[in-house]
């Protein structure tokens, strides 16, 4: 009977998280398990290489970004504030202004790759979703927001380009940023300022 796994893979794919955060894509698989707190065994034999590592990482990230933004977004009593909390719940994660500009290199990396270049595609689907999810919910509340596929579209656009800007030229915390951003988009919406393309 084998025995059962006491490094989980989920200890794992959050060590590598971690490491690419600290050093970017030219991170190791020793440098993830002695994060970890394995051997470099334990790490390439679970996953085979960096690269299947690092596919492993993606697919991690784009549940947890799901998780996130769901919960974020229903554990609002307003369905516009759960918008506003989906959109600034999407790169919480990448942590201070170093972190991120190194998970920004690792970006780099996923562009050139194609699989990974098809991950991201995935990533910035499912991010579209649960952003559609709650903008369904909000959009009564909205009047000056443009066509559902086109808001969403915005939203995305809105905070992928804050994540790059805030990392290169980081003023404040991510959050407040992202926050203050989805703010000003979201008030003129509410206002009807756009003129109600719906």
């Amino acid at each position: 009977m084998p025995r059962p796994r006491t490094i989980t893979d989920q200890r794992l794919l959050d060590a590598a998280h971690v490491v690419v955060g600290r050093v970017g894509p030219g991170f190791t698989l020793a440098q993830v398990a002695a994060e970890a707190g394995v051997s470099v065994g334990t790490v390439a034999t679970r996953f085979g290489s960096k690269d299947r590592l690092v596919q492993a990482v993606f697919d991690n990230a784009t549940a947890e970004v799901a998780r996130t933004m769901r919960a974020a977004a229903d554990a609002a009593a307003d369905p516009v504030a759960g918008l506003r909390a989906a959109a600034v719940g999407t790169f919480i994660s990448l942590g201070d202004a170093d972190t991120a500009a190194n998970h920004l290199g690792q970006l780099g990396h996923d562009l050139i790759d194609p699989v990974l270049r098809a991950k991201l595609a995935t990533h910035f689907e499912v991010m579209s979703a649960e952003l559609a999810r709650a903008f369904d919910r909000a959009a009564g509340s909205l009047p000056g927001a443009p066509a559902p596929d086109v808001a969403v579209r915005v939203l995305l656009s809105l905070v992928n380009g804050i994540s790059i800007d805030w990392s290169v030229r980081p003023h404040g915390t991510l959050a407040d940023r992202l926050g203050a951003d989805v703010d000003a988009v979201l008030g003129a919406w509410r206002r009807g300022d756009e003129g109600g393309n719906r």
